[in-house]
Order: structure tokens, then sequence, then C-alpha cells
């Protein structure tokens, strides 16, 4: 049985040892961790739930059988879609070997040779020292070898907007996700040319309508596919595809496995 996390350890033993390895498995047993960071970089699995990451320019979603690596430094809050999600956490110092890798926040899959390496450190928790020399090796190799595992990234995550009238189309495209909305109604609802509105997804998001507008609709459909009372046709009318082959097309591509194959296997991923 997993320990729950005790008197937020992230604030006072994550850093407390600054050339050590700390890994902490826990049951979270709450429903957010407020805004914090680290020195080191943390290596974050979890398994029961889906857990969103929130940072000053982004919200991060984490789904099943994935892992999200936050270098040192970067602000972030934890809100699981449950107290009883499981963190798999693994805490790293910066080493001299470090390549520009360690320097994104990225959510990427896990194959099962990582999931192999995060089971083994369940056996662990909390400091690990340089001096216990067989352990730290083997801990800071799951380090060095994410790259190596993790060649496809996900974009499993929507930034803020800052302009105003971006505040208020974004809303409106979260609360009418049922809706087919193009571009083209888009721009006359809010009074804006169809040119003024692509570029300010560009400027303010870094990306164009289609590809915001496709990523919120995806991780609404991973949220809803948590739901068993919902059927994978229903959800994808949730998030307004009339075409179940369209849908399922597009998830694959953005998620990286068909809707159905998820459904199928989540209580094995999560």
């Amino acid at each position: 049985m997993e320990k729950e996390y005790v008197n937020k350890y992230y604030i006072t033993e994550v850093d407390a040892v600054a050339d050590s390895i700390y890994c902490h498995h826990a049951l979270l047993g709450d429903s957010v961790i407020t805004e914090h960071k680290h020195k080191k970089g943390q290596f974050l699995y979890t398994e029961g739930g889906v857990v969103f990451l929130k940072t000053s320019q982004k919200s991060y979603f984490l789904p099943a059988r994935h892992y999200i690596w936050i270098p040192p430094g970067i602000k972030h809050s934890i809100h699981p879609s449950s107290p009883n999600v499981i963190m798999r956490n693994l805490y790293f110092p910066i080493f001299e070997t470090d390549t520009d890798f360690y320097d994104k926040i990225n959510i990427y899959p896990v194959n099962d040779l990582l999931i192999e390496l995060i089971m083994f450190t369940n056996r662990w928790n909390g400091n690990i020292f340089p001096a216990e020399e067989t352990k730290y090796t083997i801990a800071k190799a799951f380090k060095l070898v994410l790259p190596e595992l993790s060649s496809s990234e996900l974009p499993l995550a929507l930034p803020y907007p800052q302009h105003e009238t971006l505040k208020d189309i974004v809303a409106f495209l979260e609360a009418n996700i049922s809706e087919n909305i193009n571009f083209k109604t888009l721009a006359s609802k809010f009074d804006v040319s169809e040119r003024t509105l692509a570029r300010l997804f560009q400027k303010e998001l870094n990306m164009s309508f289609i590809q915001y507008y496709t990523i919120l609709r995806m991780l609404t459909a991973l949220k809803l596919l948590l739901d068993d009372k919902l059927s994978i046709n229903e959800v994808a009318l949730k998030v307004g595809y009339s075409s179940l082959p369209t849908f399922s097309n597009t998830f694959n591509k953005i998620i990286g496995v068909r809707p159905s194959d998820y459904v199928k296997n989540k209580n094995t991923l999560i």
C-alpha cells in the first residue's frame, strides 16, 4: 500500500541535499498540490487517474501511460482527477552530462522498459546519496536514458492567452466544445477579421486555430473517456465530431493510440 503525502514533502525534503536523487512514491490523498518549484528536475508518472499540471504559461494534461519531465526552477501546481492517484516521482540534480532535453517541460509516452524501471524504483523512498554507489548509479542511469526512450513528445498542453479578446474566444470554445465551430463563424461572432484572428492565435499561442482547437477537443475527449458511462461515439459527439472514423483518426494522431484501444487498456494503464 502506498503511503500518503505528508507535510508537503516537496517543500522541505526534495532540495535538502543538493547532490542526492530524491525518490517518492505515494498516494496523493489530496485534491491539489499547490504551486511550488524545485532546484532539481522532476520525473512524474501517475497511476489511478489523470493529472493536470499548470505552470504560469501552460496547462498540461498527463494521461495514462505517459510521464512529464519538469526542469529545475519551473513553478507548477498539480491537479489530479482524484485524491486516489498514485504519484511516482524522481527528482534529479543537474549533471554535467545533461543535454537540452532536460531544459524543456514535456510529456512523453512510457514504453515497457521504462515501466519496468519505474517499478524497480518503487523499493526506494527518500534521498539516494552518491555514497550509496550501487543505488545512486542505477537511479542516475534512469535519468540518463530518458532522452533515448523518449523520442516522441506529445502536444498535450495548451498555452494561456494574454490578449483579452482571445481569452474570450478560448472560453467560448471550451463552453461550446460539442459544436463544430469553424474559423469564419468564430471571427464573425467576435467581430474580428479572419486574418487578425489567425495572427492572434499564432502570436499569442504559437499555434494555428486548427492546432489549438484540435488539441482542446482531444484533451476534453481524454477526460470524457475516463467516464465509463460514455461510449466512444458519445464522446466523439460531445467534442463536436459527427464522424466516428474522423474522431478516431484525429485522436490517434494526437494521442498516439486509438480511442478504442485507450478505453480497452485504461484500467491497466492508469
